[in-house]
């Protein structure tokens, strides 16, 4: 099996690139997040590869990062997602927001990827629960009640989610709602 490809990049076709390794092509597809982050034509790139064998043919998947590459094996081994709609769910959330959904248990963040209906979105979200957060080290954990408040505040003021999600995190465990927007706002304010 295939588990890393290292070479040059020929080819970038959303969401198929072409690595070139000792004279051999592999046609690799990869979710858009990997995508954008990947060098110019012509330059060298290491990808972390999901191997799929079928009778049909051999497919590749490639990946940023240690924590996508489980993620998607996590969602192929769901019942009814195929590799495709597994690309299309890690092209529209990156890994974090995917565990954090699944802690929260926020069924509304899948349903904005396409392809993604509410009962699919519900199955994900049950086969997925306590799998993304435990074995991915920076994934979001399931926020305390307190946390998830201060988040809303912060978003019902104004701040986009990169912002208040990235004040939540720097909050100490068990902050209270009051006190944590308090210094989530004294935070932002100072960047």
């Amino acid at each position: 099996m295939i588990g890393r490809l290292s070479g040059s990049l020929l080819t970038k076709n959303p969401p198929q690139v072409l690595i070139d390794v000792g004279g051999v092509g592999y046609e690799v597809d990869v979710p858009m997040s990997t995508f954008y982050n990947l060098p110019g034509i012509g330059e060298k790139t290491v990808l972390l590869i999901h191997h799929i064998v079928r009778e049909d043919g051999q497919f590749l998947y490639g990946f940023a990062s240690e924590s996508e590459r489980f993620a998607f094996r996590q969602l192929v081994k769901i019942s009814g997602i195929g590799a495709r709609m597994a690309l299309a769910v890690l092209s529209g959330l990156s890994v974090d927001e995917l565990a954090g959904a699944v802690a929260r248990q926020e069924s509304g963040r899948l349903v904005k990827v396409p392809g993604i209906g509410k009962k699919t979105a519900e199955r994900l979200l049950l086969e997925l629960k306590g799998k993304l957060a435990e074995a991915l080290p920076n994934a979001a954990q399931a926020p305390a009640e307190d946390q998830h408040d201060i988040l809303n505040a912060l978003l019902a003021l104004g701040y986009n989610e990169r912002e208040a999600a990235g004040a939540v995190k720097t909050l100490p465990a068990g902050t209270g709602t009051a006190d944590g927007i308090r210094q989530a706002l004294k935070l932002l304010a100072r960047l």
